[in-house]
């Protein structure tokens, strides 16, 4: 199993920049970041169905019990894991999809690890995979100067909208990866996007590994446009920042909250917990890519900055995470991977709330609660 370089935790103030309801989405308001509250998670009587599967601990890495009888108690752990990822799917305001697993011993579980959400920012994952196949394949260099136009800039998350707006930048598809992987920078992320052939490129790549029920199909500036309902966008040669936000005047709250709802029934941008799961599995594994592009990309996750509150938000300081999150309306995510401690393995996990009318928080409470549950579980869990 390839190492993660330990990432540097720092204290770091990520900027939360929303349109409506998106901090995915337009940057023209800003709001404060959120601390995670005291979270109580209620009982609840009724517990959605869930599923779960094991396989044995490898030799060496468990208890010295006989294997039948650490399988036993394995099966009646996760029997009660999943009840608790199910309470907390009801503290979550909304409907968390959450798949995790472990890759030395190969137990998973999962709830609503079927169902589409929304992937917003997450969606850079697959992404950054199918560049970086084109490197492998040497139809690319991460060395490839790519330059900016006054129309490449797009709205949301990051910082190149916000320092140049005339032509002349330029940045090598390393650092466009990294910005967008790091801070989630939408104009970086767009121009990643064509470099990797597009979103239907993006979701063949996937499906290629073997892995259906992830797609990859607009731009971050097309993505935003339609959550807030602008539905006539002129051609991306033609549509500078201002034309952009001059449209976005032109909605009105009831257009951008039907709009919204149309968002969250939309296929489009899509993924299931188990196949993003699946897919930080190959990642993690060094089967999606060659191991020098793996570990590339496993270093750039170790070093996301956002998500300080989500997967990480309740694990001890010294445990090291690597992670790329989402959030766009009603939906907040967390994808990547917790090392344990004391030689204990990996875990992948994948944490997806859609159609939440809780506050941001306590989203956020839900996933780190969520990670936590499963952290504990594997770590004590031979």
């Amino acid at each position: 199993m390839p190492s993660t370089v330990m990432r540097r935790r720092a204290t770091v103030f990520p900027l939360c920049r929303l349109v409506a309801q998106a901090s995915f989405g337009l940057a023209l308001f800003a709001s404060p970041v959120f601390a995670l509250p005291s979270f109580a998670l209620p009982s609840f009587a009724s517990v959605p169905q869930l599923e779960a599967a094991t396989a044995p601990f490898p030799q060496g890495l468990g208890s010295p019990e006989a294997p039948s009888h650490a399988a036993a108690r394995a099966d009646l752990g996760l029997a009660a894991l999943e009840r608790e990822l199910g309470r907390i799917s009801e503290a979550s305001g909304g409907v968390l999809g959450f798949s995790a697993i472990h890759l030395e011993s190969g137990r998973e579980v999962h709830l609503h690890a079927d169902q589409a959400f929304p992937m917003a920012s997450t969606y850079k994952v697959p992404m950054a995979v199918a560049l970086f196949q084109r490197v492998d394949r040497g139809e690319i260099s991460l060395d490839d100067m790519i330059t900016f136009a006054p129309h490449h800039y797009s709205p949301g998350s990051g910082t190149l909208t916000d320092l140049f707006v005339q032509p002349g930048l330029a940045l090598s598809l390393r650092n466009l990866t990294e910005l967008m992987m790091l801070i989630s920078d939408n104009s970086a992320t767009d121009r990643v996007l064509d470099a990797a052939g597009g979103g239907r490129a993006v979701t063949e790549a996937v499906e290629a590994l073997g892995i259906s029920g992830l797609r990859v199909d607009r731009s971050t500036l097309e993505l935003i446009a339609s959550f807030l309902g602008i539905d006539n966008l002129p051609p991306r040669e033609q549509l500078t920042l201002d034309r952009y936000r001059a449209l976005v005047e032109a909605t009105t709250p009831a257009s951008r909250d039907a709009a919204a709802a149309r968002f969250s029934l939309d296929p489009r941008d899509t993924s299931t917990p188990r196949a993003m799961a699946a897919l930080l599995t190959k990642i993690w594994r060094d089967e999606a890519l060659s191991p020098e592009m793996s570990a590339l990309l496993r270093d750039i996750m170790d070093r996301c900055r956002t998500g300080e509150n989500r997967i990480r938000g309740m694990l001890p300081v010294h445990v090291n995470t690597a992670n790329k999150t989402g959030t766009i309306g009603g939906s907040a995510n967390d994808v990547g991977v917790i090392e344990l401690p004391d030689g204990r393995g990996t875990v992948v996990v994948a944490a997806f709330v859609r159609d939440s009318t809780a506050p941001s928080a306590a989203r956020e409470a839900a996933i780190a609660h969520a990670s936590r549950a499963v952290y504990d579980y594997f770590l004590t869990t031979p």
